[in-house]
């Protein structure tokens, strides 16, 4: 049964759908934070919730068609989008669309995702008198940078009427390492659809890789924060036992120059194959024997998830929220992050085992399915959204 309609009271006494409003700093391409974000703008309920959807490092142009595959499901969806094309951090007048939209449409919850627009949108909710403001950390080292703390704690926090993590183990961070008030912090977990089933020998045909190679693979931003150098030195040291090992990762970055010189000193070049953005993920999944996670920090990554969706057997490191998307030793293996021989020998465990791998990535895929589901966590936010909204109403606020 649908649930009844929230309904807020609007200038003239009407009644109508809680506004909410998504504010990210970039288009969900690529990064999952954003692509997050962006499923959520599209599908909360549109008879409960009418969407809006602002990107501030994006002019609104999607003439290119990465951007055009993914603002065209939004505004599918009657989701009203709107890029600022803020080019820099002083670039205060970029703003002022947002200012008048919040402010002539009356929005009634602005949920902003990631540091920089949980920053901005601490600063213009009070400014443009938004009822609701929500700030959702999706992840980092928690380590060093004092200011970005201090700002957490001293300002979105205050100013937030809730802020969210994606695990546990953030939500703890949180509380310990930035001294945020337990009561501001709550914990909504990531999660996402079942994968369409993939065709591994395209991808495999494609890539020139033969049935006997072993290979193992990763989905991830070629960023610091995922330690891919880690991945990199593993496959060095699994070269010996596995000849045909090949290393596969789906993904752009900045650190891809120096992950293909890194394959070079290595001695295993011709092993590494970085693959760029990929639109056909599924496919890529179904390529692999064994997938890994070399992270240093991680909230609850999508990547993890569509590892179990995709029943593969997981080598990951034990940081932030993985261990609670995957069990040591049942659901697949975690191994100390920054350790590329420990990586190793998990990835050798579940390559010399394929029996034992496949029963692991089955059950990640059954945990995946039952315990982490989008439809769940957008469930979760709607019910979030009309709570704090409710309180707002009744405090007179």
């Amino acid at each position: 049964m649908r649930q009844a309609i929230t309904l807020v009271p609007d200038a003239s006494d009407t009644k109508r759908p809680l506004r909410v409003l998504t504010l990210v700093d970039r288009l969900g391409t690529s990064g999952g934070g954003e692509r997050l974000a962006m499923e959520i703008a599209r599908r909360l309920d549109p008879e409960r919730f009418e969407r809006f959807y602002c990107v501030t490092r994006w002019d609104g142009d999607d003439s290119n068609d990465r951007a055009r595959r993914a603002v065209a499901p939004l505004r599918d969806a009657g989701v009203r989008v709107l890029g600022l094309g803020r080019r820099s951090t002083a670039a205060i007048w970029s703003w002022r669309p947002l200012v008048r939209l919040l402010r002539e449409e009356r929005i009634d919850v602005l949920h902003s995702h990631k540091f920089g627009s949980n920053v901005w949108a601490a600063v213009i909710a009070p400014l443009c008198r938004v009822p609701v403001f929500v700030a959702h950390e999706h992840t980092w080292s928690f380590q060093g940078q004092p200011v970005r703390r201090f700002l957490d704690r001293r300002l979105i926090a205050r100013a937030s009427s809730a802020f969210l993590a994606v695990s546990e183990a953030d939500r703890r961070k949180m509380i310990e390492v930035e001294h945020i008030d337990p009561a501001a912090v709550r914990v909504v977990p990531n999660g996402i659809d079942a994968l369409p089933e993939g065709d591994g020998a395209k991808v495999r045909a494609e890539l020139g890789l033969e049935a006997e190679d072993q290979v193992v693979g990763a989905v991830a931003v070629l960023r610091a924060q995922k330690g891919l150098e880690v991945l990199v030195r593993a496959a060095a040291d699994l070269a010996g036992e596995f000849p045909r090992l090949r290393v596969v990762v789906a993904g752009e970055g900045p650190e891809r120059p120096a992950l293909e010189a890194l394959a070079g000193e290595l001695g295993i070049a011709d092993r590494l194959m970085l693959l760029g953005v990929r639109s056909d993920i599924p496919d890529v999944l179904a390529a692999l024997d064994v997938a890994a996670s070399s992270s240093w920090f991680e909230g609850s990554p999508l990547a993890m998830l569509e590892y179990m969706d995709a029943g593969l057997p997981i080598a990951a490191t034990r940081v932030g929220g993985v261990p609670d998307l995957i069990e040591d030793g049942r659901d697949g293996l975690l191994v100390e992050p920054g350790d590329p021989k420990a990586l190793a020998a998990a990835i050798a465990e579940l390559l010399r085992d394929p029996e034992r791998a496949a029963a692991m990535g089955r059950r990640a895929r059954e945990r995946r399915r039952s315990e982490f589901d989008l439809a769940a966590t957008i469930r979760r936010l709607e019910h979030l959204y009309e709570e704090l909204a409710a309180g707002r109403s009744r405090d007179g606020r």
